[in-house]
């Protein structure tokens, strides 16, 4: 194409856009003073006013500059890639770090012109940048997309990405009476503390414990189900440190006679915070301080990803769906319950439902459902809840825990009467359930008329896909374990743990282990003839329910898990 005596005045990537028919150079003249006025590229400009078609200009750019193109839509990148360009950058300059090589960082970027881009970038990382063309339109989505990946990744940060004297980190309801500037702000104490609940949510910890003892002071973390030390700073700071858990989760400091319940907020970046459920306890020497960390992810992980087998979901969905009814979940303490529970109200919650729960206290946070912190100090418990709630016309009613008759006489009613009931109780397994009520004082006809599934849980670590090995077992042994004759004959191979960077001691992350019993019309006929839970058991059996143990050994047989770690959790 002939360039004329105006075209001549343009340069670099607007002359190219011109002589290549993409923009009139009249356009390309007001676009590119409506961009410098803007403090904004010339090319977002132009993609963003739809001027030009962002695929072209491109494919100009690149030309014109000899830099490579690519398309985005062919490239997965990781979240460590991300991690080297600080998350303001993206955003003010509109680029995207795409592959680390070495010392060298490929930057995905739509107008290669913008110098002052590249040449922040390189400040802040120190690393060679070579800039790759990249569409404007898809540039900006996957740079919302990479925002939102480094803020729910569990391992997406680094002590140094923080502040740790400065955290964002807000507490409960109460007042600071008798906290001191001191109190809040000695900056060794503020940031141990600080980089103690960052490496236990970094590593997927589900809780923290500060021990004061009389000669050590400890700190230990819970990870997948085990608890391990992983600090032992100087007992002078025990103290200290209570001090400033208390005042962070907005306790009362002065008070160290009795237990006290508190919460904190950390607040991560704009789309994440945890929170943490925080309990102190008076010991000998010092006050035991315990962080449950509660992170709301937990809840949007889905059925598929607890670990039912295809008939446990199947049955759960099935009962989720009914209108009425009670959905009973068992196990002890740490054993998954409430994230079964938030699973099937995160199903059930719908703009057409009415949906209630009582909580001691409401762990995680759900848009879309009423929840209560129950608190029998001014009379707010599970039943006067529950009352208020039969007096709201609700649809799902959840429980967090059946402690007494009249919660549960409550309970079972409102399941009567046409509501969905979702609760968990204190039982080993499905069948002692039943007889757990009626030792409570239920009515054993209003239990077999009410309580429709009971699920029975443990959480086994999950075994490590990257180092785990065949164990060779003799026939006899697993036998003794439980394994069928078919299943040895069939081939069985068990793994074993072994350990490597990537995992704890073999194990990463944990699995379910469920016994989904339904309660049919023969269990319910041996509750009102006052069998006991052998009874029931049997006949859950003879309906094919699968015991814990059974359950347990299944995940061995699918390579899920370790036969220590299910003689760990189950009983023989």
């Amino acid at each position: 194409m002939a360039v004329t005596a105006s075209q001549s005045v343009l340069s670099g990537l607007p002359r190219r856009l011109v002589q290549d028919g993409i923009v009139t150079e009249e356009a390309v003249q007001e676009a590119t003073e409506a961009a410098r006025k803007a403090k904004e590229p010339l090319v977002s400009y132009l993609v963003d006013k739809e001027m030009a078609d962002p695929r072209a200009i491109a494919v100009a750019a690149s030309h014109e500059f000899g830099v490579p193109l690519l398309d985005l839509d062919a490239i997965e990148i990781d979240v460590e890639t991300l991690r080297a360009v600080d998350q303001k950058l993206l955003i003010k300059h509109r680029v995207l770090p795409l592959v680390k090589r070495g010392q060298r960082l490929f930057l995905g970027i739509s107008d290669p012109t913008n110098l002052q881009a590249i040449d922040d970038v390189k400040f802040q990382t120190s690393l060679r940048i070579d800039p790759v063309v990249v569409e404007d339109g898809k540039l900006m989505e996957r740079i919302s997309k990479a925002l939102e990946a480094v803020d729910t990744s569990m391992s997406s940060f680094d002590d140094d990405d923080f502040d740790l004297e400065n955290l964002d980190v807000t507490g409960g309801e109460q007042e600071d009476d008798g906290v001191t500037k001191d109190d809040i702000e000695d900056a060794p104490v503020v940031r141990f503390v600080n980089k103690i609940l960052l490496d236990a949510i970094k590593r997927g910890a589900s809780d923290v414990h500060f021990e004061p003892y009389e000669k050590i002071f400890r700190v230990r973390t819970r990870l997948d189900g085990v608890l391990s030390e992983v600090a032992q700073p100087p007992v002078a700071l025990a103290n200290k440190v209570c001090a400033r858990l208390k005042v962070m989760s907005r306790m009362d400091i002065a008070e160290r006679r009795v237990p006290q319940d508190g919460r904190i907020k950390m607040r991560l970046s704009k789309n994440r915070a945890i929170d943490f459920r925080v309990n102190t306890c008076p010991t000998l020497f010092g006050e035991k301080i315990v962080l449950r960390i509660l992170d709301p992810t937990s809840a949007q992980l889905g059925i598929d990803a607890l670990g039912y087998d295809e008939q446990q979901k199947n049955l759960y969905m099935k009962h989720l769906n009914k209108p009425y009814g009670m959905i009973l979940v068992t196990g002890p303490t740490g054993s998954g319950k409430t994230v079964s529970l938030y699973t099937g109200l995160n199903i059930l919650n719908t703009v057409d439902r009415n949906i209630s729960t009582a909580e001691d206290p409401a762990e995680i946070n759900l848009p879309g459902i009423n929840q209560v912190n129950v608190n029998p100090k001014v009379g707010l418990t599970f039943a006067s809840s529950l009352k208020a709630f039969l007096r709201q016309d609700p649809d799902v009613i959840m429980v967090g825990e059946i402690r007494d008759l009249e919660t549960a006489e409550i309970a079972i009613k409102a399941a009567q009467t046409g509501h969905l009931v979702l609760s968990t109780l204190h039982t080993n397994d499905a069948p002692r359930t039943l007889t757990r009520l009626v030792d409570m004082g239920v009515k054993p006809y209003a239990i077999a008329t009410s309580v429709s599934l009971i699920i029975a849980q443990r959480l086994a670590r999950r075994i490590c896909d990257n180092c785990k090995e065949v164990r060779d077992i003799p026939r006899e042994a697993l036998e003794k374990e439980g394994f069928d004759a078919e299943d040895i004959e069939n081939g069985l191979t068990v793994f074993g743990p072994v350990g490597c960077k990537s995992c704890n001691d073999g194990y990463k992350g944990r699995v379910g282990i469920f016994q989904v019993m339904e309660v049919s019309e023969t269990m319910g006929r041996i509750i009102m003839e006052g069998g006991n839970a052998m009874q029931i058991a049997d006949q859950a059996a003879n309906e094919g329910v699968l015991d814990l143990r059974r359950a347990g050994l299944n995940k061995v047989k699918e390579g899920l898990t370790s036969l220590e770690e299910i003689n760990r959790v189950t009983i023989e």
